[in-house]
């Protein structure tokens, strides 16, 4: 049997839907299970054994008609026998109809449900903390009954080389591993999902007087103005615990060097999905717009906890949901200021350096 899972977006999207591959892999042993997601997104994924190979939506299928249909051709010619869409937009629906694959599964639309043989309504309460994310994915794989008592965790594996190639990096920079070391996610991935840079610097602030720690900052090339920022705004003694130039430069270093971290601490993103899936311990700030339930995945209030504006300011919100307030999201961020956030981030605190 040939199955193909469809998992294109963002490296947070990606890494939840291998619980899929490795769900597939119990039921259908002896399955081929190729994996498509975009290009960039390769490292998060690299040397998990529940897939068997790696599709690369390339940019250039994006960008080219010509490239794309070429593209569609050899899925054709691959003879799936089952195709899983997890992503649900018009790229995958068309490799979903082109690859004729006897048995074709994706998330209900009204548009597009024609397209599968099989549909499923994505639930909007989790039955347990793994959050919607987890279980609706599992849904396109296993029947109702089973979801709650066969939750899987996203996993990342890592090999040795790598562990000691980030620990000399490390070292190299004059970081004790032996020490406490602190992730921050400074930045979201756009401003729509990114703590206001003077809340985040007074956070950084408690973090440092509290812990003591190295902080090691998590931002991509375009962000250094941003992140920078951040840093001229914390204090002078935080400053000194701040190892700004100390990033790993791939995906792939980010988290050989995220697996030596004590915790990561910031803003709802793909770093928080990775560090679960490393077991660090995560304290995530939620999006105002973001639907807590829907990512909060293996929260427990010990290890894994967080915060989000409707947890401390629920009259923003009405009746409306957090999704609904998309547009209004910077103004919503001037709510959630620091004060807030800080008395549940020094709790957490308090658990993970007891």
């Amino acid at each position: 049997m040939k199955i193909l899972v469809i998992q294109q977006k963002m490296i947070g999207d990606v890494l939840t839907g291998t619980i899929i591959c490795e769900v597939l892999k119990k039921e259908y042993p002896d399955a081929t299970i190729d994996y498509l997601i975009y290009s960039n997104t390769k490292p998060v994924v690299k040397n998990n054994p529940f897939f068997d190979n790696i599709i690369e939506f390339k940019q250039e299928y994006r960008d080219s008609k010509q490239a794309f249909y070429q593209f569609l051709k050899q899925i054709r010619k691959t003879r799936y026998d089952h195709v899983i869409d997890a992503f649900g937009k018009l790229e995958s629906n068309l490799i979903t109809l082109f690859s004729k694959a006897p048995k074709r599964v994706s998330f209900y639309k009204w548009y597009t449900q024609f397209l599968y043989n099989k549909i499923i309504h994505r639930k909007t309460e989790p039955l347990t903390n793994a959050s919607t994310a987890i279980e609706n994915r599992l849904r396109l794989v296993l029947p109702e009954h089973r979801i709650a008592s066969e939750i899987v965790k996203p996993k990342i594996f890592i090999d040795q080389e790598e562990k000691e190639k980030a620990k000399e990096f490390l070292e190299s920079n004059n970081i004790n591993t032996g020490d406490p070391i602190l992730m921050i996610s400074v930045l979201g991935s756009e401003e729509r999902k990114t703590l206001p840079l003077r809340f985040m610097a007074k956070i950084i602030d408690e973090i440092a007087y509290h812990t003591k720690a190295t902080i090691l900052f998590n931002y991509i090339p375009n962000q250094e103005k941003d992140a920078k920022a951040i840093y001229e705004l914390t204090l002078p003694r935080t400053q000194q615990l701040i190892h700004f130039n100390v990033y790993a430069k791939s995906l792939r270093g980010f988290i050989a060097t995220l697996a030596h971290c004590d915790a990561l601490i910031g803003n709802e993103g793909g770093a928080v999905n990775m560090a679960k899936a490393l077991d660090i311990p995560t304290f995530t700030i939620f999006s105002p717009w973001i639907i807590k339930k829907d990512w909060n995945m293996f929260e427990d209030g010990v290890d894994h906890d967080s915060i989000h504006l409707i947890d401390v300011k629920p009259e923003l919100y009405e009746n409306n949901s957090p999704k609904l307030m998309k547009d209004k999201s910077l103004e919503l961020y001037q709510h959630f200021s620091s004060e807030l956030i800080i008395p549940k981030l020094k709790s957490y605190l308090n658990q993970i350096f007891k």
